[in-house]
């Protein structure tokens, strides 16, 4: 039985609520970092199958703008915040108001700005997580690329040669105005490292 299977509800919520603060912290963080407000919707969390992930952000073919980072400390994985590129568009124009290209070129600053806020993003949901569970977690240096979804989340894994059997899926929403930019935020515990961290959460798996 996978870790999936065993999680109920009520570990759910737990989940939930460490991505709502890390969410807070994140706008708070970008907020300093703009000089301007900078809301997000309480994130949707849930527990997905590996194989699943390429298709939450449109399929293993869709073209994507990815900041992965590695988790190390006392529960290392991987991270991967992901974005398509009407929101990677939408973002720039929007939260940092740079004028961007309507095709899929990026200059070397506009991948800079992105790769800053998938930064932010996974700092402020590890800090949060450091926080619940007492274990030392960091991100290391963020790498950004615009490339196929299952191109990325491949060479992410591959790179380490380890995966889990589910990801931790945390799907934010900036708000500017009345208009959401979604993205979405995958936490993908080494396989030692789901146990430790729910077993420091009060919640056991075998």
């Amino acid at each position: 039985m996978s870790a999936l299977d065993r999680l109920a509800e009520f570990e759910l919520d737990v989940l939930k609520e460490i991505g709502n603060i890390g969410a807070g912290n994140a706008a708070t963080a970008l907020s300093l970092l703009l000089d301007k407000p900078v809301d997000m919707d309480v994130p949707r969390v849930s527990l997905v199958p590996f194989e699943e992930i390429a298709e939450r952000v449109g399929g293993s073919e869709q073209v994507v703008i990815a900041i992965f980072l590695r988790v190390e400390g006392e529960a290392p994985g991987n991270l991967f915040f992901i974005v398509q590129q009407q929101s990677a568009k939408s973002m720039l124009n929007q939260l940092l108001a740079m004028e961007t290209s309507e095709d899929d070129r990026y200059s070397e600053m506009e991948f800079s700005a992105l790769c800053e806020i998938g930064n932010i993003l996974a700092g402020s949901y590890l800090s949060s997580l450091a926080d619940f569970t007492n274990l030392s977690m960091a991100p290391s240096v963020p790498f950004v690329t615009l490339d196929m979804a299952g191109a990325v989340l491949s060479y992410g894994l591959n790179q380490y040669g380890v995966m889990g059997d589910s990801a931790l899926l945390i799907e934010t929403a900036f708000l500017d105005g009345s208009e959401a930019l979604k993205g979405h935020f995958f936490l993908i515990p080494d396989p030692e490292s789901f146990a430790k961290i729910f077993r420091a959460l009060g919640v056991p798996l075998e």
